[in-house]
């Protein structure tokens, strides 16, 4: 019985075999479907559609600068034994560059070979979340990634004009450990504004303060707000005593992104 591309990607969706598996799994059955499903289930090639329900909360953080193009490619898994494999970390270093060398719809392309991969690992293998950026002109593209355990765990990118690149490997290290949000306080969305400033007025209020002192209370801890999630607000992890926008001086970042495992 003749069989098509078609119906090897049908019984790659139903069984979750690769597809050099369920290719061969057609052939060996002469394109029987159903009996094509049990021979990948006998041969233990089915088993990672069972993982679709699992927890992958570990994986690896794949970082690439490639002149102005920086790329975060976070590829996901169930154990950090897996996470922490050669074979694990050599494909998010190739998703990494390939994100970098066409964009994030790339990873497309690489499909069939993560579809293998689940086979082979033996277990719940995804891509995960994907950052991109791209610096124009006389700006800079800086990086730093985060290892532990001998893996990539926490990547972050930076886009500085006007700036050395030590500098902006300096930024970079800050937000690997600050975690900010948001570049500047002004690209905070006003309902997140709206209902922290909310937030701060019922905690003042529940306090016992003055209701006169109240807006300048919590304009105070709104300033405590942005120096959380706002890097150019953030004080210097290395030097509390200046903020980034201090410590890069006449610099500017248009652009930061950040990756963490978890």
């Amino acid at each position: 019985m003749a069989f098509t591309a078609k119906d090897v990607q049908a019984l790659r969706q139903a069984t979750g075999a690769g597809m050099m598996d369920a290719k061969r799994a057609l052939e060996t059955n002469d394109g029987d479907m159903e009996i094509a499903k049990q021979w990948l289930r006998e041969q233990g090639l089915a088993a990672s559609a069972k993982r679709d329900d699992r927890d992958n909360a570990q994986g690896v953080v794949a970082l690439v600068v490639d002149g102005q193009v920086g790329a975060i490619v976070e590829l996901k898994c169930e154990t950090d034994f897996v996470a922490s494999s050669e074979h694990f970390k050599l494909e998010a270093q190739e998703l990494a560059h390939l994100v970098a060398a066409k964009g994030k719809d790339a990873i497309a392309d690489r499909q069939d070979r993560l579809e293998d991969l689940k086979i082979t690992l033996k277990e719940k293998i995804e891509v995960g979340r994907i950052q991109r950026v791209e610096a124009s002109g006389d700006a800079i593209v800086e990086s730093y990634l985060h290892i532990q355990g001998g893996r990539g765990v926490n990547g972050v990118l930076v886009v500085m004009d006007g700036g050395t690149p030590a500098l902006a490997h300096d930024v970079a290290v800050h937000v690997a450990f600050a975690r900010p949000k948001y570049l500047s306080r002004d690209d905070v969305p006003a309902d997140v504004v709206a209902s922290e400033r909310q937030t701060l007025e019922a905690i003042t209020r529940n306090e016992g303060k003055p209701e006169a002192a109240l807006e300048k209370i919590v304009d105070g801890r709104m300033q405590g707000f942005y120096k959380t999630v706002a890097l150019l607000d953030q004080p210097y992890a290395k030097d509390d005593k200046q903020s980034i926008t201090q410590l890069i001086g006449a610099a500017t970042i248009s652009a930061f992104a950040q990756v963490e495992i978890g």
